[in-house]
């Protein structure tokens, strides 16, 4: 007696057949199958349906569903549309065609393809399912060659809009500022230029009340029902470091699109892996920007160098920041605890390491105390000039910057006409080096090696010419520069002592000359404050 046939329905669909319309969708593979089903007295157990899921991924949810109720001895039969609804990968439909359902006596069926186990599988098979991975493959390819024209020409492709955007109504692929949202983004940059590191950030976020970007995409659209549906009121605030630092460094909010920062380690392998920053693709002035760039390159400043207060309050706020003169390494911090009153202090790390005898520096040691007292006069000169005379300190700030700017200026356009001048001759060098092995005067194994050294010197000159392009842009920023520093000084007002904010939002770098004495036998230090924005003032 023929053994009845429990049969499984399964059914697979890809995002990239999604395409292909009604020919392929999941309804049509059920009218077909039911149909098959029905005409060939096929007991059906269950329907298997596997939406949005690639035929190189056998991870598949209702899948290994099928494949549990195969052990389980619930199934043993299999029916699909076409071999390539079961998978697109030739090595594991061998297995489960040729090793596995033989053993386990499981008939499996693609109808439109007439392939029946039962009856004998076609000799065309294996080719069949190598075509249908190569097809699996090259599909891959064009989803990435689209995706990357897109990304070309301006759009993003995102399932959601960033926090601060939302997407355009007008326009497929782009966003535009959310008037109701971009003003958290505004609050977690301002608080960055002002000193705050991440913690701080996500603490005074969480204490204000501040909204999560999930949280409000969930009060939209009803998306993470799953995390807040019965959620206490606290999550909706539940900021963490890694979100703002998440937000501190993406460049969407100056207006620029990253792509390409992440992605599958293969065609079949589909689990997510991060990529080298090299390897990143950017596109710039896509959209409205919310912050300035300014702001945005001093935040990344700040966050490449930190400075943070000890938890004894004692001082390594000037960590990072306190320069030598001469040979411009940091200097060093240390306390002298052999004294009857110690004191902390700086001096190079240069001497410090290699010693009076290299002579590679001196000690241009200076004390914690003085230093510190020296910078907190100086700040509060500044606020007090910044509340007394706005329009005066702004005057005086353009003029003590011109000669600074010119020099520099200067210095760069002769840079930049430099580079572009090799630039030439090696566009010429090129076109003659060509003629020469077109014309058998130097040999092929010259000709790759010329090439290769000449390609790299032209890429690194043209990531040259592009910064001192953008170089001399910024000289252009002197006047918004200028009035960015006297608003924050006027914020900051005049402190009664130094933290790690106040420094992080005012100050560059410190730089610490040797100190001399004068005729009289006193000791004479030069300290220079290079602020930011606006640099050295006096």
């Amino acid at each position: 007696m023929k053994q009845p046939y429990n049969t499984a329905l399964y059914m697979r669909l890809s995002r990239d057949d999604e395409k292909y319309g009604d020919s392929v969708s999941i309804e049509t593979q059920r009218t077909i199958l039911r149909q098959f089903a029905s005409d060939n007295n096929l007991h059906v157990v269950d329907e298997y349906v596997d939406d949005g899921w690639s035929g190189t991924n056998f991870e598949r949810p209702d899948f290994k569903r099928m494949m549990d109720d195969v052990e389980a001895g619930k199934i043993n039969c299999i029916v699909t549309k076409d071999l390539s609804r079961f998978g697109r990968e030739h090595v594991m439909m061998d297995y489960y065609l040729e090793f596995m359902f033989p053993e386990k006596h499981i008939r499996y069926i693609a109808v439109t393809e007439n392939e029946d186990t039962e009856k004998g599988l076609s000799d065309f098979v294996p080719f069949k399912n190598l075509f249908n991975e190569w097809f699996a493959k090259d599909t891959s390819r064009k989803v990435k060659a689209a995706f990357r024209a897109k990304h070309v020409n301006g759009e993003r492709t995102c399932a959601y809009a960033p926090l601060g955007y939302k997407k355009s109504p007008d326009v497929k692929n782009r966003i535009v500022p959310d008037e109701e949202t971009r003003w958290i983004i505004e609050k977690i940059f301002d608080l960055a230029v002002h000193g705050a590191g991440a913690a701080k950030i996500a603490r005074v976020l969480r204490e204000e009340k501040v909204p999560t970007a999930s949280w409000l995409n969930y009060q939209r659209d009803g998306t993470f029902a799953h995390i807040y549906a019965d959620a206490p009121p606290e999550k909706a605030y539940a900021w963490t470091i890694a979100q703002v630092k998440s937000i501190l460094h993406n460049e969407t909010y100056i207006g620029n699109s990253v792509h390409n920062t992440q992605s599958t380690i293969s065609y079949k392998n589909k689990r997510v892996v991060r990529k080298p920053k090299e390897d990143w693709f950017k596109v710039e002035n896509t959209h409205e920007p919310l912050i300035s760039k300014s702001d945005f390159e001093q935040v990344q400043k700040q966050i490449e160098n930190r400075r943070r207060q000890k938890a004894d309050s004692t001082t390594q706020i000037f960590a990072g920041l306190v320069r030598c003169a001469d040979c411009g390494w940091s200097m060093s911090y240390g306390t002298n605890k052999t004294a009857s009153n110690p004191f902390s202090y700086f001096n190079c790390t240069n001497y410090r390491q290699f010693g009076k005898k290299a002579g590679t520096c001196t000690a241009h040691y200076i004390r914690y105390d003085v230093l510190y007292q020296y910078v907190l006069t100086r700040i509060r000169y500044w606020a007090k000039e910044a509340h007394t005379d706005e329009e005066k300190l702004l005057e005086n700030l353009l003029k003590a910057g011109d000669r600074e700017r010119a020099a520099s200026k200067k210095k760069q356009a002769a840079e930049l006409k430099k580079a572009e001048k090799r630039k030439t001759e090696l566009d010429n060098m090129f076109a003659r080096m060509y003629e020469d092995w077109a014309a058998g005067r130097i040999t092929e194994n010259n000709f790759s090696m010329l090439t290769q050294r000449y390609q790299a010197e032209q890429e690194g000159l043209e990531l040259k010419i592009q910064e001192f392009k953008e170089a001399l842009e910024a000289e252009q920023q002197s006047i918004e520069n200028a009035e960015n520093w006297i608003r924050i000084i006027k914020e900051i007002g005049s402190p009664e002592e130094l933290t790690a904010e106040i420094l992080n939002a005012l100050i560059e770098k410190i730089i610490i000359h040797e100190a001399t004495e004068d005729d009289f036998g006193f000791r004479q230090q030069e300290i220079e404050i290079i602020f930011r924005f606006v640099g050295k003032i006096d």
